[in-house]
């Protein structure tokens, strides 16, 4: 599927990746950084920790994709001292030598990045221990694949828009994904409409519209009760 990928600059001057079999790209053309930044470090992981006084968190990221998401993570629990558990999902990882090419050490310190990827591999068949602060394991399946006994406090769900895969926001999928977040756990994603909002509070969540990342004006953001 590889093949398939080209690295493509967006509007903030960040790269991301197009996916021309799904006919995507892995973030906002708006600007990969902002809505990374945006959408899942400010609205889930900080308003997380804001909220509960911890000194762990962890995540579960449905679209591990080029690894922003994470890298940002990763630095910010860091630069808290924060102990960071982060668990990717990804059916179709990206090769080790376009990950290099993103671009992403100018927005992470050198040694993040260099954990990363020296870690990347490995992290795709077991939980690895990159650095004092952060463990990472990215589980090459399916969605509803994926199978797992930890509970998580934050869940990024970073899937392809709805209009090129409607089959990851149904109600199985959705259903599927918050069955592994903890009772008090941050829901976050890019997209909001109706049909998700209606999901979630029959799931037992209190769903809330928050303010968008540049090019959307809202987003969704939903706490598990």
């Amino acid at each position: 599927m590889n093949h398939e990928l080209t690295i493509v600059t967006t509007a903030d001057g960040s790269n991301t990746i197009y996916n021309a079999e799904v006919g995507e790209h892995y973030h906002s053309r708006h600007g990969a950084l902002q809505e990374s930044l945006h959408v899942f470090v400010k609205s889930g992981l900080q308003y997380f920790l804001e909220r509960n006084d911890t000194a762990e968190a962890s995540i579960l990221e449905v679209g591990f994709g080029t690894g922003l998401n994470f890298l940002l993570t990763a630095d910010a629990c860091n630069n808290k001292q924060i102990q960071l558990n982060y668990t990717g999902i990804e059916a179709y990882p990206v090769n080790a030598g376009m990950m290099l090419q993103t671009g992403y050490q100018q927005y992470i310190p050198e040694l993040l990045w260099q954990q990363f990827n020296d870690s990347y591999a490995n992290a795709l068949t077991e939980k690895i221990k990159i650095n004092p602060t952060t463990k990472l394991h990215i589980a090459h399946t399916k969605l509803l694949d994926f199978k797992s006994e930890e509970q998580f406090d934050i869940i990024y769900f970073d899937a392809f828009a709805a209009i090129h895969q409607p089959e990851m926001w149904n109600e199985e999928a959705i259903g599927h994904t918050v069955s592994f977040l903890k009772s008090g756990g941050v829901f976050v994603t890019y997209a909001i409409t109706g049909n998700l909002k209606r999901m979630l509070k029959s799931m037992g969540f209190k769903v809330e519209k928050a303010p968008g990342a540049p090019g959307k004006r809202e987003m969704l953001r939903a706490v598990k009760l």
